[in-house]
């Protein structure tokens, strides 16, 4: 006992903040250049979360100032709907609390951790508050932020208000941040928020940089996405412990009802369905002949409940049993229940979860993000339908293709997940490896590190399946590999149509410039032939051409062409 008592005396509990300091490599502080886009990232991510869903056309401002060596302060301005006084302090201190983090709902952040987690990245290593400066029309709230890392709950050390005559919504964060280091490289600040315009056409950034410029990603589209909706967990995507903690916070008053209100796909005639293929799989467990058992729970999952039920005795008897669960108040719902519950789910057909919530950039949109910044000669996008993996969670792929025009010479993959850029992990990514497996050749791009090719990939669910805290890569998920697969194939085949146009017509430029070559020499040897004067037989000549070629379009670079 004394010894226990002495090895516990050590023993403290540890709060999320305090566990998220000492591991702030999680969140995707690591590295000096990282840190500093992660940073920027979680603040942008947040201005156009709250742009959208106020229906506002995001304007949002970047400025990185240099206070010393690897030391900046690093501020982000939207013109969002502003954040009431009593939720600064929740919003920019505290842990896993946010709007979404509970929901069903797709957005960029899934978490609740990512603004907070800045936040206390920049107290850690310049031991200074954030400064946040926001307005929701009325006063303007001034107030300087801390993190009290061992009860995971923000402090404000010092607030002010101020008028606000001319009625200026919006948000403005300052941090500054030490050990971190500006670069224009591809895992910088200027990258990730040229990605970001990409997918966010209906945005305008500008980023100020540590030496003055100004860079200006404009707007290319007037039209805010729809805000998504909240969509209820399918019953092929739970867990036992999600529905019995679900029941438990319910307000209806039969596990019927809970079922039937709380989830999506379940109706009256599901649930009394449900009700046999639990008493089925209670009937099945009393059976003592494993080579029986593995026969019914076979027949089972082949939708022969009826015939597994009748295998059995006094099989009424245990469906009223089962029948007067659905009827209990959901609070009284015990754990065995739900698994219960949850294993009878996994034998049952469901039509797929809805997908109204989703929200994809749009074909049309990607294109007018591809082309605004990067200035293609052809582009064009892929939406697939929305699809479900692991059983029961709604996703959906969009691709986008970009080739030629002011895109330097080699292969370019651009990740996405929810429209937010993805610049580190990418080797584990499963949109690398999806963009891996593809024969480009067969879409005559022969040589991908040498044509002028951009691809940008999109992915988009409810629940992106991250591979870790810091949100960096997708896991590779079979259903959503092949949903890249497909809707890259799709892009390609457009893209090898119009490079199959492109070479025609180099060939018959071509053609053209031989004909025109021996005009003159021709013309020459006719006046000698017939006496006719050369100047008559070269104009016959060169219109005859004309006419033959009259489709042709002005010859495209030939490099260009062969690269491709």
């Amino acid at each position: 006992m004394a010894e226990a008592n002495q090895l516990f005396k050590e023993f403290k509990i540890q709060s999320v903040s305090e566990f998220f300091r000492r591991n702030a490599a999680m969140l995707g502080y690591t590295g000096k250049i990282r840190s500093l886009t992660t940073v920027v990232h979680e603040a942008v991510t947040n201005s156009l979360d709250a742009c959208e869903e106020a229906g506002i056309p995001p304007y949002i401002r970047v400025e990185i100032e240099e206070l010393g060596k690897e030391h900046y302060k690093v501020i982000v301005e939207d013109n969002g709907p502003g954040i009431p006084e009593k939720y600064i302090t929740h919003v920019f201190g505290k842990m896993l609390a946010g709007t979404k983090a509970h929901r069903n709902i797709q957005s960029r952040g899934q978490q609740g951790i990512g603004i907070s987690g800045a936040v206390m990245f920049a107290q850690v290593t310049s031991g200074k508050a954030t400064r946040v400066i926001t307005s929701t029309g009325g006063d303007i709230i001034e107030a300087w932020v801390k993190i009290d890392v061992d009860r995971n709950e923000g402090k404000i050390v010092k607030k002010e208000k101020h008028p606000n005559p001319n009625g200026w919504r919006g948000t403005r964060i300052e941090l500054e941040v030490k050990n971190v280091r500006y670069i224009r490289s591809k895992q910088g600040v200027y990258w990730y928020l040229k990605l970001t315009a990409i997918a966010n056409p209906h945005a305008q950034i500008e980023l100020i940089e540590p030496d003055g410029k100004l860079i200006i990603f404009p707007r290319s589209s007037e039209e805010v996405p729809e805000p998504p909706v909240e969509m209820k967990p399918h019953p092929m995507g739970v867990l036992t412990d999600d529905v019995y903690r679900m029941a438990k916070k319910t307000r209806k008053n039969t596990v019927k009802r809970f079922l039937i209100g709380e989830f999506s796909r379940i109706s009256e005639k599901k649930v009394d369905e449900l009700v046999k293929y639990i008493a089925a799989l209670r009937l099945i467990k009393t059976e003592k002949d494993k080579n029986v058992q593995e026969q019914l729970y076979e027949r089972l999952m082949n939708g022969e409940v009826d015939s597994v039920l009748r295998s059995f005795r006094g099989y009424t008897k245990v469906v009223k049993q089962v029948a007067r669960m659905m009827e209990k108040p959901p609070e009284k719902l015990s754990w065995h229940e739900a698994e219960e519950i949850v294993e009878a789910f996994k034998y049952m057909k469901f039509m797929a979860p809805p997908t109204h919530g989703l929200r994809p950039i749009g074909e049309e949109n990607i294109e007018k993000g591809l082309t605004g910044i990067l200035k293609p000669e052809f582009v064009t996008a892929v939406t697939r339908p929305p699809k479900v993996y692991s059983g029961g969670i709604p996703f959906q792929v969009e691709v986008g293709l970009a080739y030629g025009g002011e895109i330097p010479s080699g292969f370019e993959l651009l990740r996405y997940a929810n429209r937010v850029p993805l610049l580190f992990d990418a080797g584990s990514c499963v949109t690398t490896l999806a963009a891996r497996s593809i024969d480009w050749k067969r879409y005559r791009v022969d040589d991908p590190e040498r044509t002028p090719l951009v691809l940008m990939i999109n992915v988009i669910s409810v629940h992106v399946p991250y591979t870790g805290t810091g949100k960096q890569s997708i896991a590779n998920d079979d259903d959503i590999y092949n949903e890249i697969r497909l809707a890259i194939m799709d892009a390609a085949r457009r893209l090898q149509t119009y490079l199959s146009g492109k070479h025609r017509r180099l060939s018959q430029v071509k053609r053209k410039k031989t004909f025109q070559k021996y005009v003159p020499e021709i013309a020459r040897a006719l006046h000698i032939l017939v006496g006719v004067p050369e100047d008559e037989v070269a104009k016959y000549f060169i219109d005859f051409i004309e006419s033959r070629f009259a489709n042709i379009e002005e010859p495209v670079p030939e490099e260009v062409s062969e690269n491709a």
